[in-house]
């Protein structure tokens, strides 16, 4: 997961093998007397295995094809709007096979059924539509290629001119995702077996997914199956009806229930108060307490301390009378903090995930024994069993079975790099062949160490490597472009970077079910393909729909492009178009940032699940605390439900909060409609101080 992302790491993942586990049946295996092993492929025992062909259904892809609609509009609005996007592993899950187990089992009725519904195809829906939804995040919508629009340019005084600009345009974006979102799939390919047979990585996020599907094919799991997807549906009809109710009262951006001061006029100004969003409510659940408790620590420390006392120093620390986007002035602070805290926190995990996989892999490639010995976890929880259980014999046997030849991967990515090397820069001028070749040959490279330490912490560093060639490259090709070939060759190695980790975790699903690795790389590359239409026409449709994406204080205000942009003008300018005192403000926080993780490291682990996260924290600091209200009140609801009844919130919980997320999410596409066809809500529905109130009577009344 990214890090963006990874901030529901820790619950998601959690609560999928919790639920997974509820819905196992325990097969005792008796290979060693008095010992219980749990065998998950004695339970599919007596169902045959399909081929790699027979995983591959017409049917799969027709519902990956409408499930990655409705996820990409999910995650385009999440991205959007805050930047937070949580786990919908279960959401896919539960939906891909509630529409084929209804569609199967209306054939087998009817007599009709050809082929039976097994885990193997689950798993292709599954790889599938993820593939395609995370193009809506991975393809910088809402960060660089938002940032290289003339919106955020407009934004900042500094590197507007043209040679940094190059607005969004339907076209170019397709070309642009499919020249470098295929590259990562066939970088790490040939490494299939190192990573996942022989080192034996776990990758908790490929693991949860793969019990989850697992359990879904057991009798005691497809009825609890069929109940979580009822109560999604629920929900689902339940936030799409209030998204529409709300929109009525939304006459303009200032109007309806996301102004509402909840908290008093006071605080609505310094963005504290409750919107009323069923989609952050949903987060809010699914996220782990500690994140929504540490965005709400850094709401309350940006804009309830330190923007209101740097506010005060206007006419000292920066002229008066700026305009609220000019980042000489409060705007300034706002951004360049945010990002210290974004980077201390970014590098200082870096240095962890590094420090960590290096002596793990160090020791593998010296050492000339077992392989299986390898440390797959930390914090004093390692594996280094040599037995091997039935159901690792079985899946390594079908693993191994369809091979995808190396030469079809080497040749697959020297073929695609040659292409992009030669088109890229007709699209992004000061993006030079030399500079991308440059990427290409690192890539492959920080993919591996990427995918490594995804492996064993499930942290996925590529937006940092993004950021990373931000600085290499912006600085490389200077003032005359430099920001936008930084923001071009972020957006190629965060593609890079992110599919081969994926396809990774995919393979570690393949694995535990049973799929084969020529099933999942194919279904990968058609998701991929899917998603580099999908993901830029959803993109489109909001950015025409709506006339204010990327603008502070919007409906749609895309924080990370004005982020991203300004990584980039740090890069080519340095630090001299930062405010008065701002560079000692961002060591301060970048410091802290690094001293709050170590706390978090360092301390026992009773006391370090309440120390906040410095990448939770810095989320609030330029976007406003509203969206942390949300959440917190999510977090409140399913606190008080597990306190109530924890088998239930642990069962529910994540179909709950997937309900709310989808159904409010969903709503963004007839809203986007109604926009477009100039249909606009009738009512506004506003709230003014008494004082305001009444010179608005006196005036009326005149």
């Amino acid at each position: 997961m990214d890090e963006n992302r990874v901030l529901d790491r820790e619950n998601g993942d959690e609560e999928m093998v919790e639920v997974s586990q509820i819905r196992r049946r325990a097969i005792t295996n008796n290979e060693e007397p008095g010992s219980e092993i749990i065998s998950i492929e004695r339970v599919f025992e007596q169902k045959p295995v399909p081929t790699w062909r027979e995983q591959l259904t017409v049917r799969a892809f027709v519902v990956s094809f409408f499930l990655s609609i409705l996820f990409s509009i999910i995650v385009m609005k999440l991205n959007l709007t805050t930047g937070v996007i949580p786990s919908l592993n279960v959401s896919a899950g539960l939906l891909g096979f509630f529409f084929v187990k209804t569609w199967t089992t209306a054939l087998e009725r009817t007599g009709l059924l050809r082929q039976p519904f097994t885990r193997q195809e689950n798993t292709v829906i599954q790889t599938c539509t993820v593939a395609a939804y995370d193009i809506a995040f991975s393809g910088g919508f809402a960060s660089y290629l938002l940032g290289m629009s003339e919106i955020a340019a407009n934004q900042s005084t500094e590197a507007n001119t043209p040679a940094d600009i190059k607005n969004p345009a339907l076209g170019w974006i397709i070309g642009f995702l499919f020249l470098v979102s295929f590259l990562g799939l066939f970088a790490l390919v040939a490494l299939r077996k190192i990573m996942v047979i022989d080192y034996k990585l776990i990758y908790p996020s490929g693991t949860a997914t793969a019990h989850l599907i697992n359990g879904f094919h057991t009798p005691e799991g497809s009825e609890i199956a069929k109940k979580q997807v009822k109560t999604l549906g629920k929900y689902f009809l339940f936030s799409f009806l209030w998204g529409f109710f709300k929109w009525f009262y939304t006459a303009e951006d200032s109007c309806g229930f996301q102004a509402f001061p909840t908290l008093g006029l006071k605080a609505y100004d310094n963005s504290f108060y409750f919107d009323f969003s069923t989609t952050y409510m949903g987060v809010g659940m699914i996220c782990p307490y500690i994140v929504n408790a540490s965005m709400l620590i850094g709401a309350i420390i940006s804009w309830g301390i330190m923007w209101p006392l740097i506010g005060n120093r206007e006419g000292s620390w920066y002229p008066r009378g700026l305009k609220s986007n000019d980042l000489h002035g409060l705007e300034g602070y706002k951004v360049f903090i945010a990002i210290a805290l974004i980077l201390g926190d970014g590098l200082y995990n870096f240095v962890k995930v590094v420090a960590r996989t290096l002596p793990s892999l160090i020791s593998t490639l010296r050492s000339k024994i077992n392989l299986k010995t390898l440390p797959i976890q930390d914090n004093n929880n390692t594996d280094t069993s040599i037995a091997t259980s039935y159901d690792d014999e079985q899946r390594t046997k079908y693993f191994l079975k369809d091979q995808i030849p190396k030469s079809v991967a080497i040749a697959g990515y020297i073929a695609l790099a040659i292409i992009s090397i030669i088109v890229l820069p007709h699209i992004f001028h000061p993006l030079k062949w030399y500079y991308i070749l440059v990427i290409y040959i690192t890539a492959p490279v920080l993919g591996f160490c990427n995918a490594y330490g995804a492996g064993l912490t499930d942290w996925s560093l590529a937006s940092t490597y993004g950021k990373l060639f931000i600085f290499i490259i912006g600085a490389w090709a200077g003032s005359n472009g430099g920001v936008l070939a930084g923001l071009a060759a972020c957006g190629v190695m965060m593609s890079i970077v992110t599919t081969s980790c994926d396809l990774m975790q995919d393979f570690r699903t393949g694995y535990m079910t049973l799929s084969s690795p020529k099933a999942m790389f194919i279904s990968q590359v058609i998701g991929t393909g899917m998603g580099c239409i999908i993901a830029p026409c959803v993109f489109w449709l909001f950015y025409k729909a709506f006339k204010d994406i990327g603008i502070p204080g919007s409906q749609y205000p895309a924080p990370y492009a004005i982020i991203y942009r300004n990584i980039a003008i740090l890069g080519v300018d340095g630090f001299s178009s930062l405010p008065k005192n701002c560079l000692v403000l961002c060591y301060i926080t970048f410091a802290a940032a690094v001293l709050i993780n170590l706390a978090r490291d360092l301390a026992p682990k009773k006391l370090a699940r309440f120390i906040p996260i410095p990448m939770a924290m810095a989320i609030p600091f330029y976007l406003g605390a509203y969206f942390t209200i949300d959440m917190c009140v999510g977090s409140l609801i399913l606190f008080i439900w597990e306190c109530i009844d924890k088998t239930k919130a642990k069962i529910f919980g994540p179909a709950v909060a997937s309900g709310l997320i989808c159904g409010e999410g969903l709503w963004s596409l007839p809203q986007s409609i109604l926009a477009l066809a100039k249909v606009n809500p009738p009512i506004c529905m506003r709230f003014l101080s008494r004082k305001d109130n009444s010179r608005v009577d006196t005036f009326l009344s005149t």
